[in-house]
């Protein structure tokens, strides 16, 4: 297909499976982003530059509908809940909002609404606007008028429980009042910090000798998911009440009605909304709040609008991750102008070499800034950012600043282009660029101290090697100690444990006493024989998760076949047409599911030499248990299969997952290491190389017949 311009401005690649590398690597990325602002209240880019990325993925959706799957992001919101918090299933789904980033955005939203309800140009359709606020969502259930329960957004299904956090909050009723209260309803809202009362406890943190909070919405966010109440009662958080989600009786036949009846209930409620029946009133009221926000003294990032009647909502309904009946109109960015000091190379804790700008400390939206992210080496190049250059800063979203361009007519004379180091400035491993990444990311994870404590909180993690006592502090205390530096020291700590030199008795250590380091080496002796695909996942190696983790195990019989069979592993040669790479690199691509990207993350992995001695020093301390064995007395048990042409009887994944549940392995290619393939109508290339290699063919029919499901 001929490449065509998406909406947010780049060309699409030309085919699927290209589109379908930078979808994978976006939505690893979004992910990402997601987990580090819902969960951790620790945002790593600008609003602007996340809504970025998930235009990009949107278009690459639209061009390619195939990608679109239900673990996409697309069909995600937030990010699943911390563990450290009870669970709570929302009964009506928390969902986020579609985006408007121009006035034009506006008016197709209220025509799309129009043109879905088949309404005429003389119809009425009145839409609310009120202000966006920039905090944590939470949802309030109340029985009878008395708050029983609250929870986070978390991922929209389900949420934390934070119930006894949010009952610290002076603006959250524990009885509602009112006639005409519900039996039952859940009251959604924002829970944010005042800008007075951020600066407060930023003055009180500071005078205290503690680190300072980023901005009022981490603040918010992380004094909201406290685990111990007590703190959370401590701090300034307040509570704007501006939807509802389950609702025994709805009392309103509006939206505006609605949120006028939570006020009167008891809830704070904004008092800059209101109702509009045209695009012009719309954007006139956008403006107003615009021309507000430095003096509503707490932070929005934009103006959300709603269809009005509640029936209509309903005829509406959602698509995807978004109700068709409401948008968010976001603000553009506050921006200044300032100097770039330096560039400095930060080292990310999953190995990403990120260019900070040193900036000539300049006030952006009322806050001091010099530091701006400049993203990765492309961004440097295409902006051509210079030491000593004149740069315009932008706030985007008020978190992260980053610069939107160079002034060019100030730039000094003898300013040199940037030149953007090969090798991790932490610990002087590779740093390498994948094929459609624009990160360089440092090879040498096993030993880089930049990324040391994540990727140990990760070793140790409940979906890896899950070490229970191993939590969050305990990893990062243990490393400052210098106790625990790679994975293999997890596993020699209790006999370092007092050596002259070594580790002070654990048990003499503030937090520890004598139950909780029984238990902890107990917990890490039981992780000596967890099963080698979470050991595997547990190294983090660039896009081995859970799933591809047991894909590769389930072939290799162990860690070091995988190392033997990567370190020797030769790529395909994209100058020689045709190259299919050498054998050991097909063995691995070839497995169901396990493409040239995973590939090539193994073999830059296994080939870094710095990675050899901590996994060989791990390797040494572990007694991995092998993949669960499937129906090992099945007549395929074993047996590599490949299916092929259109089965009539079942679809491709469903003869897939038996096959797996019988003890085979599945691949999508074959080879010499093919047993079994299965051909239905339609059958081509893979047919005929079966034919070529004396491979035994199988019918559908024959096949079911073979594992007794005739």
């Amino acid at each position: 297909m001929p490449k065509v311009k998406s909406d947010d401005g780049g060309a699409l690649p030309p085919s699927l499976p290209d589109a379908k590398a930078e979808h994978e690597r976006l939505a690893e990325e979004i992910r990402g982003h997601d987990r580090r602002y819902y969960q951790d209240d620790a945002p790593t880019v600008s609003d602007a530059e996340y809504d970025d990325l998930r235009k990009r993925l949107n278009a690459l959706e639209v061009a390619f509908p195939d990608l679109v799957t239900a673990d996409s992001p697309s069909q995600q919101v937030g990010a699943a809940p911390s563990e450290a918090f009870a669970k709570v299933r929302h009964a009506v789904p928390m969902l986020s909002l579609g985006n408007a980033f121009a006035e034009e955005d506006v008016a197709e939203f209220v025509a799309r609404v129009r043109r879905f309800l088949q309404m005429k140009p003389e119809d009425e359709l009145r839409i609310t606007a009120e202000p966006k606020i920039d905090g944590l969502s939470a949802s309030l259930l109340y029985e009878n008028g008395v708050f029983v329960r609250g929870a986070t957004r978390g991922d929209g299904a389900v949420g934390e429980d934070v119930t006894q956090n949010l009952r610290t909050i002076d603006d959250i009723p524990e009885r509602l009042k009112g006639a005409d209260v519900p039996d039952r309803i859940e009251v959604r809202g924002e829970v944010y910090m005042s800008h007075a009362d951020f600066r407060a406890m930023n003055e009180r943190q500071a005078a205290a000798e503690k680190p300072l909070f980023a901005n009022p919405r981490n603040a918010a966010a992380g004094s909201l998911r406290q685990l111990d109440p007590k703190v959370t009662a401590q701090r300034p958080i307040r509570f704007f009440a501006y939807a509802w989600g389950e609702a025994s009786s709805v009392s309103s036949e509006t939206q505006f009605g609605m949120v006028q009846n939570l006020g009167r209930w008891g809830f704070p409620i904004n008092p800059e909304m209101e109702v509009f029946d045209s695009v012009e009133g719309l954007i006139g009221q956008y403006h107003a709040i615009e021309a507000m926000r430095a003096d509503l003294g707490y932070d929005i990032d934009g103006v959300v609008y709603k269809v009005d009647r509640l029936d209509l909502q309903r005829r509406l309904g959602f698509v995807s991750r978004s109700p068709r009946w409401a948008i968010a109109h976001k603000f553009p960015a506050e921006q200044a102008t300032t100097e770039v000091l330096d560039i400095d190379i930060q080292v990310g804790r999953t190995g990403a070499l990120t260019p900070v700008a040193k900036l000539k400390p300049v006030t952006v939206g009322g806050v001091v800034v010099q530091n701006a992210t400049l993203h990765n080496e492309d961004e440097i190049a295409r902006k051509d950012v210079r030491i000593g250059d004149t740069v315009i800063v932008q706030r985007a979203g008020d978190v992260i600043p980053q610069i939107v361009a160079v002034v060019a007519e100030k730039r000094p004379a003898g300013a040199k282009p940037f030149e953007f180091p090969t090798v991790c400035p932490a610990c002087g491993s590779h740093a390498v660029r994948e094929e459609g990444e624009a990160v360089r990311r440092c090879t040498g994870g096993l030993i880089c101290r930049a990324q040391a404590v994540e990727r140990l909180r990760h070793f140790v993690s409940r979906g890896a090697m899950d070490i229970e006592g191993l939590g969050e502090k305990q990893i990062e205390a243990f490393y400052e100690w210098g106790e625990i530096r790679e994975p293999a020291d997890i596993f020699t700590l209790e006999k370092r444990e007092g050596r002259e030199g070594n580790l002070t008795a654990l048990r003499n250590r503030e937090g520890w006493g004598e139950t909780s380091v029984k238990n902890l080496y107990a917990a890490i002796e039981a992780a000596r024989t967890q099963t080698v695909d979470r050991l595997l996942y547990g190294l983090g190696i660039r896009h081995v998760g859970e799933v591809n983790a047991k894909r590769l195990m389930r072939h290799f019989p162990t860690i070091e076949a995988l190392r033997e069979t990567a370190r020797s592993a030769t790529p395909p040669d994209p100058a020689v047409r045709g190259d299919k790479g050498d054998e050991a690199w097909r063995e691995i691509v070839d497995i169901e599911g396990i493409g040239s990207i995973v590939a090539k993350a193994l073999v830059e992995f296994f080939k870094e030499p710095r990675n050899g001695p901590p996994l060989d020093a791990l390797l040494a301390e572990v007694r991995p248990a092998g993949m669960e064995k499937r129906a090992s007395n099945s007549p395929v048990s074993g047996k590599t299969v490949v299916f092929t042409g259109s089965l009539e009887r079942m679809t491709r994944d469903e003869a897939k997952a038996m096959a797996e549940r019988l003890g085979a392995k599945t691949s999508g290619s074959v080879s010499k290491k093919t047993d079994i393939v299965v051909a239905g109508p339609g059958a081509g290339s893979k047919l005929d190389k079966a034919r070529e290699l004396g491979i035994e063919i199988l019918s559908e029919d024959e096949w079911l017949a073979r594992v007794g499901e005739s």
